[in-house]
């Protein structure tokens, strides 16, 4: 089946090819004018586009392998108020290795982005899957040291680490024209896994306890990632060099109207102060819902709620990035997110709270992928491996930020709705930034 896929995938591009470079020679004999030669070649550029079927077969094993790998941190957000009793302590242990879980993934996106520059994204995913099975196992053993060492070092450093930002970087380079769309579905693992795995991850942890549902599932993990890894992934096709105005940069040319380097830091500072306020409600959900009287079982449903809206709406977020670009798209985003926070704080009932986690959901999922189309259209693709790496770096250090400052706010003051305000106001400075850099991009002329 995947022989099948790549070939016809190969025969495609090299259709297109074929046809490219008889319009040039048609047009160097003189039978076709140049001007009509460049007309055909517009016109047929789907042709030799890069995109294939092997392409969405790569986009599927990618969303699969990280819809694996995010369900290592959901267990300790489902487990979160049981991990706290076991430990004798309150929810900021539990809630900082959840944090280190996304720092971790942080750091070693841009660690084995350049290992995948190497070596390959196969071998780079194929160590990922088999580290956060370690990890899980790791953090089993119910000692404090090792659920922070096997969260922050196996499922996040080199586990996520390993999957998440270069799978980004990598899937990009397997698209050109849905580029948008693709990158929705690839960036919706975590949502998948935040619908799938927590009304499983509740039933497993009342079964037989959190430490036997996090190795159990580390093996899963490792016997179904590693070989489709290995199967699957590839070098990417070759890169086309026309039509794309991050292609044509020279280096040190100016993005936005400024330094390139600058535009890209703040672009990347923006993707940290809005993933505060993206972290809050989906890693302390369930203990939120535990407070109001409302079941574990009914909280972990409410979050599988919110991650199946994300996931979906995902999906229409990428289309709509195709359309408008990526910067008018975290501009709405980051605007449905606000108002999103604002629900959590307007009701405490559960019938209200499954309706805002729905909404929630719906709003903020396009701002992530939208945030490494604005990259790619901005810089070049050589730069990809690096640049992404290191925007997601921010984007989830500042999901770290936000699960950790959630669950401290509350040991401090007893409740989640200060940490809710928090949250907003982080949101409300990232929205000010985007407006900016959006101003600067339509007084540019840059499409992004």
């Amino acid at each position: 089946m995947i022989s099948m896929v790549a070939s016809s995938g190969k025969i495609s591009t090299k259709r297109g090819l074929f046809a490219m470079q008889d319009l040039r020679s048609r047009a160097a004999s003189g039978s076709v004018s140049p001007e009509a030669a460049g007309k055909q070649r517009v016109a047929g550029t789907h042709q030799g586009s890069i995109e294939s079927r092997y392409s969405w077969l790569v986009a599927i094993t990618a969303v699969t392998m990280l819809s694996l790998a995010a369900g290592g941190p959901i267990t300790v957000v489902v487990g979160l108020v049981q991990i706290a009793e076991d430990f004798g302590g309150g929810r900021s242990l539990p809630s900082l290795a959840n944090s280190l879980a996304y720092f971790g993934t942080a750091i070693g996106g841009m660690v084995c982005g350049v290992m995948v520059a190497r070596f390959g994204q196969r071998l780079v995913a194929m160590i990922g899957g088999i580290a956060v099975a370690l990890g899980l196992m790791l953090a089993s053993f119910g000692e404090s040291w090792a659920l922070l060492v096997g969260l922050g070092l196996g499922v996040g450093l080199f586990g996520n680490g390993a999957l998440f930002p270069p799978m980004l970087a990598y899937v990009s380079l397997w698209f050109d024209r849905r580029r948008g769309t693709a990158l929705a579905l690839v960036a919706s693992g975590q949502y998948v896994a935040g619908f799938v795995w927590p009304p499983i991850f509740e039933r497993a942890i009342a079964t037989f306890g959190w430490q036997r549902t996090m190795f159990g599932y580390g093996i899963l993990v490792a016997a179904i990632a590693v070989p489709l890894a290995s199967l699957v992934l590839r070098p990417p096709p070759a890169q086309p060099t026309t039509g794309n105005f991050a292609e044509k940069m020279q280096p040190g040319a100016r993005v936005l109207g400024m330094n390139g380097n600058l535009a890209f830091f703040l672009l990347a500072f923006c993707s940290f102060l809005c993933c505060i306020p993206m972290a809050m409600p989906a890693a302390h959900l369930v203990a939120f819902c535990g407070d109001l009287g409302i079941t574990a079982s009914r909280g972990a449903l409410m979050l599988s709620v919110l991650t199946f809206a994300a996931f979906m709406a995902r999906q229409f977020w990428g289309w709509l990035s195709d359309k408008i670009g990526g910067l008018w798209t975290i501009v709405f985003g980051s605007l449905a997110q606000i108002l999103g926070m604002l629900g959590f704080l307007a009701t405490q009932d559960e019938a209200g709270l499954f309706f805002v986690a729905a909404a929630y959901g719906l709003g903020f999922s396009g701002i992530i992928p939208a945030y490494v189309l604005t990259l790619r259209a901005l810089f070049p693709a050589a730069e990809a491996h690096w640049r992404v790496p290191t925007l997601l770096f921010l984007s989830l250090s500042g999901m770290a930020a936000g699960a950790w400052l959630a669950g401290y706010i509350y040991d401090w003051l007893g409740f989640y709705a200060a940490a809710w305000w928090v949250g907003i106001g982080f949101n409300l400075v990232q929205f000010a930034l985007i407006v900016f850099l959006l101003l600067r991009s339509r007084r540019g002329g840059a499409t992004a």
